[in-house]
């Protein structure tokens, strides 16, 4: 969507500290390299600026590059070899509003995801179903933050007819601001874990932080979630609720590859394995249901779903089969993904689980549990790489192999485990767990 000035000084406040030529329409850049002279449309360069970053140091390459014009939260600093320069006192929130009008602008229904684990999965799930009958734009990969949001939103279509956003949070707060730019017509918290306990303390902060989705969702919208006690306390929303549990499903069948459910009085099939996963259908078969989406359609949908890269990724390497489920990982999704594994999977097998993060005080109680819970599984070998991780062998009753290094543990695996072993990889994303597949693919390492 493009902007002229007035737009943007209507719906930003921004003041132009310079001015020579602003006629035309405009696209936003926040990235110098996507920057051309040929682009198809003038552009205005909008620095942000972060921890380790400030885009005002790279305005004048902007301007190089072919902006003709840019932001700045600095009052004084202006360079007249730009048509034009607009003073915001904060470029993130002038991104963030200008986003909201596109929202605006568009309008399509919007629904908004949260979630300790499954959100990434539960919306890339909801959008396959719903682009069966609907215009969909979602959010991109893990998208999930202020630019995350802004990102989803200027590169929404406009015909777009139901946006689907996911929504990520390290502190209180940073969920009710994304729905405040956002504005959604339904939320969807997909659980509540102990992921990022470590900024928020304890579990009631957490599912705090989480029903922020419900602070800015319209009276006449949806909230659907699941059916747990720390939600149903913690929850302040007057409008209509859903709140589903696995319980309300039956004749459960899962095998390799294969999921099948009765809900709601229609059998669901998915092509991914897992209880977890039936929990998260469930949600997207209600927010569907919401929006209009016939329930042929809804298992249309459901059929369509493939998980995306670092979740439940299968590799066949050297006679083994490699499931990488690595791109994140807290104490419930790691107890969720090994007891689908170990359920579905036949000997031989094997785990390897890494270190999962932001778990505070109690990381190591933590780890210990896993290695419990893999305590009542006898046909499996467990290997663990990292700080962390070597406490859930310490806390596991089964034989096990630490390594200090992933190449270690990549070179066990090529020349310990038999043909034909099924090997699961799971830690948060810190671990960079996909390195053992590529050393493995490599010759462990070479």
């Amino acid at each position: 969507m493009r902007f002229n000035i007035d737009e943007i000084i209507k719906v930003t406040g921004a003041k132009l500290l310079h001015k020579a030529n602003t006629d035309g329409a405009f696209d936003i850049s926040t990235d110098t390299r996507k920057i051309t002279p040929d682009a198809a449309a003038d552009i205005i360069y909008l620095p942000l600026r972060g921890e380790n970053f400030d885009g005002h140091n790279f305005i004048d390459k902007a301007l190089e590059n072919g902006a003709r014009g840019y932001f700045t939260q600095e009052k004084y600093k202006v360079n007249t070899n730009a048509d034009f320069v607009l003073y915001v006192e904060n470029t993130l929130v002038a991104y963030l509003c200008l986003a909201r009008y596109i929202r605006e602008k568009i309008n399509p229904k919007v629904i908004a995801i949260t979630g300790s684990s499954g959100k990434t999965t539960t919306k890339e799930m909801l959008a396959s179903v719903l682009e069966t009958t609907f215009k969909t734009h979602k959010s991109k990969l893990n998208h999930n933050n202020e630019i995350g949001l802004c990102e989803t939103m200027f590169s929404m279509p406009l015909d777009t007819e139901i946006l689907v956003v996911e929504m990520g949070m390290r502190n209180l707060g940073e969920i009710q601001l994304l729905t405040g730019y956002s504005l959604p017509d339904a939320g969807i918290i997909t659980n509540i874990g102990s992921a990022h306990v470590e900024r928020l303390g304890n579990l009631k902060n957490i599912a705090v932080a989480k029903c922020e989705i419900a602070s800015n969702l319209k009276p006449d919208g949806i909230f659907i979630g699941k059916d747990c006690d720390i939600l149903n306390e913690t929850l302040d929303y007057q409008g209509k609720k859903v709140l589903p549990k696995l319980s309300d499903c039956s004749d459960i069948l899962i095998e390799i590859g294969k999921t099948e459910f009765d809900y709601a009085k229609d059998r669901f099939s998915l092509t991914v394995e897992g209880e977890y996963n039936i929990e998260n259908a469930m949600l997207v078969i209600e927010a569907a249901k919401w929006a209009g989406v016939s329930v042929d359609n809804i298992k249309k949908g459901l059929l369509n779903y493939k998980p995306i890269e670092k979740r439940w990724e299968i590799t066949e390497i050297n006679g083994l089969t490699i499931i990488n489920d690595s791109y994140n990982a807290n104490p419930e999704s790691m107890i969720a993904v090994l007891k689908t594994f170990l359920s579905v999977y036949k000997p031989p097998l094997a785990v390897v689980l890494g270190d999962m993060g932001e778990l505070g005080k109690d990381e190591i109680a933590y780890h210990k549990k896993i290695g419990e819970f893999l305590s009542g599984y006898n046909d499996v070998k467990l290997l663990t790489v990292g700080e962390l991780a070597k406490f859930i062998s310490r806390g596991c009753s089964l034989k096990s192999e630490h390594f200090e290094t992933k190449k270690d543990c990549a070179e066990y695996i090529k020349n310990n485990l038999e043909p034909g072993t099924t090997v699961l990889l799971k830690a948060s994303r810190l671990m960079k767990f996909e390195e053992v597949i590529d050393m493995l693919k490599n010759n462990a390492g070479g």
